[in-house]
């Protein structure tokens, strides 16, 4: 069963997410032009992927996100 908590910790992380992925988006579209199907989903993995080690990192994680420390 999935904890809810858990969930609603990590709700504002993955609205940040989707944000981040279409600002970027955006912003590369307004500069570069229209990008290719493949260079868009190139940046899409890019963010996600990179943004949970990030924010374990900055120490902005839900409990859930960071690693076990012994």
């Amino acid at each position: 069963m999935v904890d809810k908590q858990k969930l609603l910790d990590a709700l504002p992380h993955y609205l940040a997410m989707l944000i981040i992925v279409f600002g970027t988006l955006f912003l590369i579209e307004a500069v570069y032009a229209e990008l290719s199907f493949w260079i868009e989903l190139a940046i899409i993995f890019v963010i996600v992927f990179a943004y949970r080690p990030i924010v374990v990192r900055l120490g902005v994680a839900p409990p859930h996100w960071m690693p076990d420390r012994r």
